[in-house]
């Protein structure tokens, strides 16, 4: 892709993110959430092959059915309120419409079913921008609009997320199917306390970037969308497969890793408000993403053989790729459990 046409991309990109940032009225809301999609659309569709075709066709219908919902509640809202804010959402009907509507724009279930799909058919570094980047103005209007939602629908958002992308990670091969599974649970745990504990949300959210960040930037290295070919990579670079390892075993969420900490502080919010039960099966469906996430890091380092590789030393060639944000990102995914009391004063 021509520089300049990638660079007016990336900056159409941060425009709309940042213009539904700044703004208080739905319109300019869902104008910032149109300039995203058309942002990236092009993004998705580069390689020209029929998948990614595939893929930007879904993704476009998904977000075009989206933003109409989105403007069709505001409107609803204008028309029984006369308000356009975007914290005046005080009717169920407009607000449970607004948040069915963020629910599919960001990938929740039980309206999921387009992002494995979707990002399986493009390439990794889009994935990324994807799986990342365009989850933060939806959330942000979530954050906003969550204080005038049902209680119910928010913790049955989370609830079948969790599950969904707990159940639906198990049996997948693709590494980008996994991820958008585990996106799906990590955007569960995200609503669940959007409404109780906002700060913890954002936490969550920042956590779930730089591990994601760091998992797709591994893959890329590598260049491997496959479990299989996952486990040839230890001949190349022994010791960023054994931090594949750790980057994935903190997104299931294991301690002592960074991933345990916006899980941990949400259990503990959720008991401090006295919902044993959620947290309980929160802390259930956590084990499920555990588990795909261990099915990957025991077929990274425990099946293979030294002697079943056909290469000399495979070892010994130079990767041409910049590493200083997979270093950066990956130290972040596994060493910042110490800090979480810091990282609490900070959001709080």
């Amino acid at each position: 892709m021509n520089p300049f046409v990638l660079s007016m991309l990336l900056i159409s990109l941060g425009l709309g993110t940042t213009l539904t940032f700044m703004s208080s009225h739905w319109l300019l809301a869902w104008m910032g959430l149109e300039i995203n999609t058309l942002a990236i659309i092009p993004l998705m569709a580069q390689k020209h092959h029929p998948r990614a075709v595939e893929a930007t066709t879904k993704y476009f219908l998904i977000q075009a059915t989206a933003a109409a919902m989105i403007l069709f509640a505001a409107t609803t809202n204008a028309w029984l309120h006369g308000q356009w804010d975007i914290n005046q959402t005080p009717h169920p009907l407009t607000s449970t419409m607004m948040m069915t509507a963020l629910a599919l724009k960001v990938g929740l279930a039980p309206l999921h079913l387009w992002l494995p799909e979707v990002l399986q058919g493009i390439t990794l570094t889009t994935g990324l921008i994807l799986s990342t980047w365009q989850k933060l103005a939806p959330l942000a209007l979530i954050l906003q609009t969550a204080n005038n939602a049902h209680p119910h629908l928010l913790t049955m958002l989370a609830l079948s997320s969790a599950l969904a992308g707990g159940w639906g990670g198990l049996n997948q091969t693709q590494m980008r199917k996994i991820l958008a599974y585990s996106s799906i649970a990590h955007l569960g745990w995200m609503i669940l306390v959007s409404q109780m504990a906002p700060q913890m949300t954002l936490i969550a959210l920042a956590m779930y970037i730089i591990m994601t960040t760091a998992a797709f930037l591994m893959l890329n290295n590598v260049n491997s969308t496959k479990i299989i070919t996952l486990t040839y990579t230890w001949t190349k670079a022994p010791l960023l497969t054994t931090i594949t390892c750790l980057v994935l075993l903190s997104l299931g969420g294991l301690p002592p890793l960074t991933g345990f900490m916006p899980k941990w502080l949400i259990i503990q919010e959720l008991t401090n408000q006295g919902l044993a039960l959620t947290a309980t099966i929160m802390a259930l469906t956590a084990l499920l993403s555990l588990y795909f996430y261990l099915r990957v890091s025991h077929a990274l380092t425990l099946t293979l053989s030294p002697q079943t590789t056909n290469a000399s030393t495979p070892w010994r060639t130079n990767n041409k790729l910049p590493t200083l944000a997979l270093a950066t990102a990956a130290i972040l995914a596994t060493c910042l459990l110490p800090i979480t009391p810091t990282i609490l004063t900070l959001m709080t």
